[in-house]
């Protein structure tokens, strides 16, 4: 089994806050992730694994989403049955992650 994780987007430290930042932060946190870009693709196995290339806080944060994908599992909210949307937990620049279980 196998699913298909796509950066969808990306939010930066002003998109989150605005200017009402709850503490004071590195100028270098003002950015986008660095790590991932928007349309990037990567392809999850059922063995739990970080899929290569992937940023392993963001695997950290969605990787329940994958496996709970893989294994058919849905969510109410979604009317596709075998997609979830997920997205890591960085507080100050989230990447946001459109989860599919590719064909058998």
């Amino acid at each position: 089994m196998e699913a298909k994780i796509t950066v969808i987007k990306k939010l930066s430290t002003t998109d989150v806050y605005g200017d009402a930042l709850p503490c004071k932060v590195s100028e270098s946190n003002e950015q986008l992730c660095p790590v991932l870009k928007v349309g990037d693709e990567f392809i999850a196995k059922d063995d739990g694994r970080c899929p290569e290339g992937f940023c392993g806080w963001a695997w950290a944060d969605i990787q329940r989403d994958v496996i709970h994908v893989l294994f058919d599992g849905s969510y109410p909210w979604i009317d596709d049955k075998k997609v979830a949307i997920s997205c890591c937990t960085d507080g100050l620049r989230p990447v946001f992650f459109k989860i599919e279980k590719m064909p058998s």
